[in-house]
């Protein structure tokens, strides 16, 4: 399923038009131009990592806990019992890292997230209050502030033909040049349960994917992307 079209206005979208860049990611923003195209964050992540002093050794880990490479931990961050954590990552204050969860860096996350229970995040950015609860997967992708992912929702990075993914927006196409590039949800939308958003798919503000629909293309701001499929009923003949 393809997104609507887009308005003449917006076929050179900012980075600004779906995210604000919080203030507990302050520290990185020289990083994250607001004139920038949203997909031309991602190779930024790593980059500002990079140039970040090494952590501080963090002062409580649980033992089941896997830390490996450079891991910034906020003091208030909540780990759980076990969780594999493979830096660099970046983790923001009061932010809920449940059981099972996969982090593989690069990984920034701003304050309030949760990261759930046997979901993975790699080469992604999280706003402030993003929410991917449970059974997710979170690649090469961009979440904006307060967007949250169903359960298991999928932001899919990687086209089957591993061709280079271009952004489609209505009549007008970007090449990205990157073979990797999963989702860009703006602040306050909402991907419900088992969605799959393909690779370069961009999600407005307070946009909403229904449950269950595999979406792509570009879908507007404070709109519904939705699919009713007709359900049969037969009786049973044993």
């Amino acid at each position: 399923m393809s997104g609507a079209a887009l308005p003449a206005s917006l076929n050179c979208m900012k980075a600004s038009e779906l995210f604000t860049l919080p203030d507990s990611l302050a520290r990185l923003a020289g990083h994250f131009e607001p004139e920038a195209a949203p997909w031309e964050w991602l190779p930024k992540i790593g980059a500002a990592l990079a140039e970040l002093p090494a952590p501080p050794e963090a002062a409580t880990v649980p033992p089941g806990v896997h830390l490996e490479g450079p891991v910034w931990l906020e003091p208030s961050v909540r780990l759980p019992a076990f969780a594999t954590l493979i830096g660099p990552l970046w983790i923001g204050a009061q932010t809920e890292v449940r059981p099972g969860a996969y982090l593989r860096g690069p990984v920034i996350t701003g304050a309030d997230c949760v990261l759930g229970n046997s979901c993975e995040f790699k080469n992604c950015l999280l706003l402030d209050g993003v929410q991917v609860p449970h059974f997710s997967y979170v690649g090469d992708s961009i979440l904006g502030n307060r967007a949250h992912l169903g359960a298991g929702a999928i932001c899919s990075n990687l086209r089957l033909d591993r061709r280079p993914v271009t952004i489609r927006m209505g009549e007008a196409a970007h090449a990205t040049g990157l073979r990797k590039c999963g989702g860009f949800v703006g602040d306050d939308a909402e991907i419900g349960c088992n969605a799959v958003l393909n690779p370069g798919t961009v999600i407005g503000r307070r946009a909403l994917v229904a449950p269950a629909l595999v979406f792509g293309g570009y879908l507007p701001p404070a709109t519904i992307a939705r699919a009713r499929t007709p359900v049969h009923f037969i009786a049973r003949r044993d």
